[in-house]
């Protein structure tokens, strides 16, 4: 009978994405998103259970090779087999209890920017970046109020959103959109699609956020009076769903005044070889830092920059927040989530 229980929750957790999916989209919001903690917790905590039972089972290994190459007895260092799975199993749940409560502890990161393109008679200009909010089942208000709580804190003159602001799903939102709506830069918020726009439905994830108050930037720019240019740019994930809007980068950032501060929007922190030298300070998400460790180590071979500030060649900069929400899994783990506060200040200040 056990073994029929726990062959069948293990099934349930296998499909619950699509449980979650169907049951949203049929309107049991509150069955779905118990499911959501559910089941993603679930995934987290297996990804954890299976990296630390490789740590032990790559011990276990050493063990018998080390005896056989030094020509001695070592079994008296091996892990019975039952302790080589229940301590991995306290450890990963031990870190995904701790994970919870670390992915709602919002961090602040302070960068400060200085060049002579921003004019000298301005004290500061403060832009405030979100990014990977993934505002769905799991991440609602009370997450959001928390985040909006930093951001209001720093009274930033502009607000971005660099990707991922919705996740696959994005019903009932109504509440989060008015909370975003609140708040009201003097220079203005502006947004640009991750990839999970594009997964939540393109239309639906361009109306929350224009409802929201951003103003979406599609391969076009914004021009802030006399102070800077803001350009962005759609997630490559837009080739899949269409052509992309607007100009591409390359075209996007060339006609920038020499003398202008660009700052390009992107999803991605990858870098274009053929717009290097064309925009200031890049901002961008979407690695999550990995979000649980270790998976942080695998981010971290495909992204040279996977968190926080990189000084380019040519004099341009990359800033990769590591997100203010979750994907997946509500757990974060030594990645914690963040608002990232930039000043903008004249070289001489």
């Amino acid at each position: 009978m056990t073994g029929i229980l726990i062959t069948g929750f293990m099934l349930v957790m296998i499909v619950s994405p699509m449980i979650i999916r169907f049951s949203e989209k049929a309107g049991f919001d509150l069955f779905a998103r118990i499911m959501s903690y559910v089941g993603y917790s679930w995934m987290g905590v297996i990804f954890l259970f299976f990296s630390f039972s490789l740590l032990f089972d790559i011990y276990r290994l050493i063990i018998p090779a080390g005896g056989f190459i030094l020509g001695k007895d070592l079994t008296y260092l091996a892990i019975k087999p039952r302790h080589a799975f229940f301590i991995p199993l306290v450890i990963s749940l031990s870190i995904a209890v701790y994970g919870f409560f670390e992915a709602g502890n919002i961090q602040t990161e302070k960068l400060t920017i200085r060049s002579h393109k921003i004019p000298a008679d301005i004290q500061r200009v403060r832009i405030a970046q979100i990014s990977d909010v993934h505002l769905g089942l799991i991440v609602r208000e009370s997450r959001l109020k928390n985040i909006l709580a930093v951001v209001e804190k720093a009274n930033p003159d502009i607000l971005v959103s660099t990707g991922d602001l919705v996740d696959g799903q994005i019903d009932n939102l109504a509440g989060p959109a008015a909370m975003l709506r609140e708040i009201n830069p003097r220079y203005g918020k502006y947004a640009i699609t991750g990839n999970h726009e594009f997964y939540a439905g393109l239309d639906q994830a361009i109306r929350f956020t224009e409802q929201a108050g951003f103003t979406m930037l599609r391969g076009e720019k914004v021009d802030i009076k006399d102070v800077l240019t803001i350009a962005g740019v759609d997630d490559p994930q837009a080739r899949y769903f269409g052509p992309h809007s607007g100009a591409s980068e390359r075209e996007l950032l060339s006609d920038i005044p020499d003398n202008r501060f660009a700052l390009l929007l992107k999803h991605r922190p990858l870098l274009d070889k053929s717009s290097r030298g064309l925009f200031d300070l890049q901002l961008s998400g979407h690695v999550h830092r990995g979000q649980i460790f270790p998976f942080s180590i695998i981010t971290g071979l495909y992204y040279e920059t996977q968190a926080g500030f990189a000084a380019l060649s040519d004099g341009s900069s990359l800033y990769v927040s590591r997100g203010s929400g979750t994907w997946g899994p509500p757990i974060r783990f030594l990645s914690p989530p963040e608002v990232t506060i930039i000043d903008l200040v004249h070289a001489d200040k």
